[in-house]
């Protein structure tokens, strides 16, 4: 018992050094599903049992998570990440990411570079709609 408290205050010095924000509470893992410049959101499903119909459904759950700058250019949308509670440093942001415990799977990174792809695309073909549709009224 004592050992375990000891290597949990240990493991909070860590996690104080690198976010400089004291940290305590719960600890989620969950994938990063935006990415912005001081922040995340990550996100996770659990299953919730309904007592009424005596089923299980699943819940998601977005958690913003302050993202420290040593974390800043290793972590990226898809990856799978660990997060804990610390005190509220904005409206929505109460969590402080910890570490990164893999990367994004490649099903994952291979669907977002065909999803930006996809805009892309669309994005041309609206340009090329416009221009058409320009020149229609100039006429």
């Amino acid at each position: 018992m004592a050992k375990q408290k000891q290597t949990q205050k240990e493991e909070q010095k860590k996690t104080l050094v690198e976010t400089r924000v004291p940290t305590r509470g719960r600890v989620f893992e969950g994938t990063v599903t935006k990415k912005f410049s001081n922040r995340v959101v990550v996100e996770f499903e659990r299953t919730v049992f309904i007592k009424k119909y005596e089923r299980f459904f699943r819940k998601r759950t977005r958690l913003h998570a302050r993202l420290p700058l040593a974390f800043s250019d290793k972590v990226n949308v898809g990856d799978y990440v660990k997060v804990r509670e610390c005190r509220p440093l904005s409206k929505i942001i109460r969590f402080v990411l910890i570490e990164k415990v893999r990367d994004a799977d490649a099903f994952i990174k291979q669907k977002l570079a065909k999803e930006t792809t996809d805009k892309a695309e669309k994005e041309k073909a609206r340009e090329k709609k416009d221009k058409e549709l320009k020149e229609e009224k100039t006429k």
